[in-house]
């Protein structure tokens, strides 16, 4: 410093790495603004607003409901209505999907950004899934309605139902890293993410229960991730703990936990690059 009116710059070699999650920390009112940001542009200009949160699970309940529980004629489970059966599991489902096609183009979308100031990068892909929160807190106002028309109470279990959410946020955030980094490196990323989730939509057990798969076949079915979340997330809102597979229900918390780690590894590891590539 001199005369005490300038502040001395200091740049220390490899500060950004040894300092990472405590940079982390630093920045969290950058993590703040982009949320926030996100938040206020994403049903500006639109007719509805964000009624477009109400909309769009509230119609994919209905056209779910009566292809599974009208045409097929699919059981439901623990004696819940067919509607609610359907929305407690499109819940997590959309909070996942949205999380995942936010994160995926969050790191491109944001490129004035980071290509011009230094910042832990992890902040962009987690901020883009506090937005998709607040469309799973909004959406989880038709459960309510659906509750209320149904006159169906939720069991004891619904304790547990945080932990189930703050599961469903990290898978989300962990396939989400993965998502952003390849996205920066390979574009096609922008046209196999929907593909990935509509795909997904099909194979995840929203519009029946995962009780209808043969009990052989179920530790199998548990190779997608989601279903251990969905099941859970099931199970606390309409009760019926004894239809949740444990093995498989175990088999889907392990690779989670691998999701979120290797999404970590890879996003930190190709970090360094995004501002030179993207």
């Amino acid at each position: 410093m001199r005369d005490g009116a300038q502040s001395e710059l200091i740049v220390e070699a490899g500060r950004a790495e040894k300092h990472y999650w405590q940079d982390l920390w630093r920045y969290r009112e950058l993590f703040y603004f982009l949320a926030w940001r996100d938040i206020l542009v994403r049903y500006k200009q639109t007719a509805v607003g964000m009624a477009w949160a109400l909309l769009q699970p509230f119609l994919t309940m209905i056209v779910l409901t009566v292809v599974f529980g009208k045409i097929a004629k699919l059981p439901s489970e623990g004696g819940a209505p067919y509607p609610i059966l359907v929305f407690s599991a499109l819940l997590p489902w959309q909070f996942f999907s949205n999380s995942l096609s936010a994160c995926s183009n969050s790191l491109l979308s944001n490129a004035n950004l980071i290509s011009k100031v230094y910042f832990p990068r992890l902040i962009v892909p987690a901020s883009a899934v506090v937005v998709s929160f607040v469309d799973f807190l909004v959406s989880g106002i038709i459960l309510l309605g659906l509750m209320a028309r149904y006159n169906f109470l939720p069991t004891w279990q619904i304790i547990f139902l945080p932990a189930f959410i703050a599961i469903a946020a990290l898978a989300s955030l962990g396939a989400g890293l993965w998502l952003a980094a390849l996205n920066v490196e390979y574009r096609d990323f922008r046209y196999i993410v929907p593909f990935m989730i509509q795909f997904g939509l099909y194979i995840s057990p929203v519009g029946f229960s995962s009780t209808i798969v043969p009990e052989q076949w179920r530790w199998l079915y548990y190779l997608n991730p989601l279903v251990g979340v969905i099941d859970g997330f099931r199970a606390c809102i309409i009760g019926g703990s004894g239809s949740v597979y444990w093995p498989g229900f175990a088999l889907s918390g392990g690779l989670l936990l691998l999701l979120l780690a290797s999404g970590i590894w890879y996003f930190r590891k190709m970090e360094r690059t995004f501002a030179d590539v993207i």
